[in-house]
């Protein structure tokens, strides 16, 4: 006699009960009642041949250390998983780098800058979660209006290098008032290193010469620190 292999069918969000349906109940209680989960789901649409969206959602999340491990995934990585392929790996691709860019755009206007947090407000979303350090400078004009905010170089995980020239010349160019000065921590921990204070001094005494100032230098990482806070600017 034959072996007669199961018929095996995709999971779809429709075979849910009705009310954990993901996208009803976005629908009765807002996107902010789902589950990390569900919302990968209902941009799944539709699962593997074993489980439904959400459920494979939940292991996307979960394989790959929860949010903060999909920051920086790659489709190599994902279509390891198996149910994931091309398709849904383009999908959370898409749906992290889109996070990305509306973290950045916050405000249609020019954003202020009147603390540290503000800083933070305005480039957690773009280099907080980095496995590198990068430095950015923050140029304001004289209404701390943000004019640009321009990435001056990327380094190691330990250290980034920074010239004053290469800070400085985009200020010129935009006519800025004043710069604070940013860089991420990829550990997370935000307290100054050696490092991190003879570069905000050098900046600090170039600024001087340029007649342009230095307003802060703010670290990134699990939270934030503010040199000028800590008086060390």
């Amino acid at each position: 006699m034959e072996n007669v292999r199961p018929e095996r069918r995709r999971y779809t969000l429709k075979q849910l009960p009705a009310e954990l349906r993901p996208r009803e109940r976005l629908l009765e209680a807002g996107p902010g009642a789902l589950a990390n989960s569900e919302l990968l789901g209902i941009l799944f649409g539709i699962g593997s041949r074993e489980k439904t969206a959400v459920e494979l959602a939940s292991e996307v999340i979960s394989e790959n250390g929860d949010l903060f491990g999909l920051h920086n995934v790659t489709v190599h990585d994902l279509v390891k998983l198996h149910g994931v392929g091309e398709a849904k790996a383009c999908i959370i691709l898409a749906a992290v780098e889109f996070g990305k860019r509306l973290g950045r755009v916050r405000n249609p206007g020019r954003p202020v800058i009147s603390s540290p947090a503000d800083v933070d407000g305005l480039l957690r979303g773009r280099i907080a979660n980095l496995d590198r350090e990068n430095f950015v400078a923050v140029l304001l004009n004289t209404k701390n209006e943000v004019l640009e905010s321009p990435t001056i170089s990327v380094g190691t995980l330990s250290a980034t290098l920074v010239h004053p020239r290469e800070v400085f010349k985009p200020a010129i160019r935009a006519s800025a008032a004043s710069v604070i000065l940013v860089h991420n921590h990829p550990s997370g921990k935000v307290e100054p290193s050696r490092e991190d204070r003879e570069v905000t001094g050098r900046m600090s005494e170039a600024a001087k010469i340029l007649g342009i100032e230095v307003l802060d230098h703010v670290i990134l990482g699990d939270g934030y620190f503010s040199m000028k806070e800590h008086k060390l600017l």
